[in-house]
């Protein structure tokens, strides 16, 4: 069987040495004669491999030592509301701070205000989301409870190349398509949250890496499961998690650590990203709209000359094995989503293939 370079946004491409790992693994993990997906998250062997994965995702971030690592589930998309109901219980009048860039910055901000009043700092929405405010137009309130950002907009594109600088206030992080792709100070920000269908491992876990002075600032109306400060107290056991998600995620932050780490990730996630631009911008017949110095390493959105030719674009693209290339249905055209997994010869072999395209039907 040959493998196909899959370009999906999310669930996206998994390491091919993962995937061998598990399926090696599947039905006899650690010779137990039993898979991992069988076996409680209360037994000694889980519990060790759980916190493997933990240390080795803080190796990997550098995650300093007054931050909590939850593992959760419900998807980047629940921590929209679990983040205010577990930030604003203190607050008498709270106030949420949004950068709003795109589709995820807007539904995030959208649940925020069914906590608290939110006032939006700066909006990419003057620009057609293709180009981020720079800061010194931003308008950001002293008195915010937190200040939340979506450093990458995977539907988009848009993406932040620094980290906004927000004095007192806490700064919340969405990270679901950026995390683990180059290294980042965590300790700049106060919470950073990220889906795993990107580059952590398959859908249904979610990071949140959260400062510890924090977690007594629930509400008293938030689920107990949904509170962090229990979910820390409990080793993110308070009830079953997400087990073969965990485990996977696992074997990702080894792989990625037998890369070099994530100063390596970064590397090749650049030279990949600024290839494929480079190759778009030099084309007549391939654009992209988002502002060369915003432009996400990750997400990479472009349109034909002609979008009659779509269809077929995408036809051929599959039958080439260069899959999941189509554009989200609310901007259209296509998509490369090149996460960590994506090898880089994958970006060669699209780049081969649009050449062709191009010639053929430009």
């Amino acid at each position: 069987m040959t493998r196909a370079f899959n370009f999906c946004a999310g669930p996206a491409a998994l390491p091919d040495e993962v995937l061998l790992q598990a399926q090696a693994e599947l039905l006899d993990w650690q010779q137990r004669g039993i898979s991992v997906m069988e076996i409680s998250h209360r037994h000694a062997a889980f519990e060790t491999m759980a916190a493997e994965a933990e240390q080795d995702l803080r190796d990997l971030l550098q995650v300093p030592d007054d931050y909590a690592v939850l593992f959760m589930q419900g998807g980047a998309t629940a921590q929209f509301s679990l983040i205010p109901m577990n930030l604003l219980g203190k607050e008498a009048s709270p106030l949420v701070a949004c950068v709003n860039t795109g589709i995820w910055s807007n539904k995030a901000t959208a649940e925020a205000a069914r906590y608290a009043k939110t006032h939006i700092v700066a909006d990419a929405q003057g620009f057609q989301n293709t180009t981020i405010p720079p800061m010194t137009e931003w308008d950001i309130p002293a008195q915010a409870s937190y200040l939340h950002y979506t450093p990458n907009e995977t539907i988009g594109g848009l993406e932040f190349h620094f980290v906004p600088e927000v004095e007192s206030i806490p700064l919340v992080a969405d990270m679901s398509s950026t995390l683990l792709s180059r290294p980042i100070d965590v300790s700049k920000f106060a919470l950073i949250y990220a889906g795993a269908q990107k580059n952590i491992g398959p859908a249904g876990i979610t990071l949140v890496i959260v400062r510890k002075d924090l977690l007594d600032r629930v509400m008293p109306s938030t689920p107990s499961v949904f509170n962090y400060q229990r979910i820390a107290d409990n080793g993110s056991m308070l009830n079953t998690p997400p087990t073969f998600a965990w485990y996977l995620s696992g074997l990702v932050f080894k792989w990625l650590k037998r890369q070099g780490g994530l100063t390596a990730m970064a590397e090749i996630n650049e030279r990949k990203a600024t290839k494929l631009y480079r190759f778009i911008d030099e084309s007549d017949f391939y654009h992209n709209p988002i502002d060369p110095d915003c432009r996400s390493w990750m997400n990479v959105p472009f349109t034909l000359k002609d979008d009659t030719l779509d269809a077929r674009f995408l036809q051929e693209a599959e039958a080439n094995k260069l899959m999941n290339l189509k554009g989200h249905r609310s901007v259209g055209g296509m998509r490369a989503s090149i996460y960590n997994a994506v090898p880089e010869q994958a970006v060669d072999a699209l780049i081969t293939f649009m050449k062709d395209f191009e010639k053929r039907c430009g």
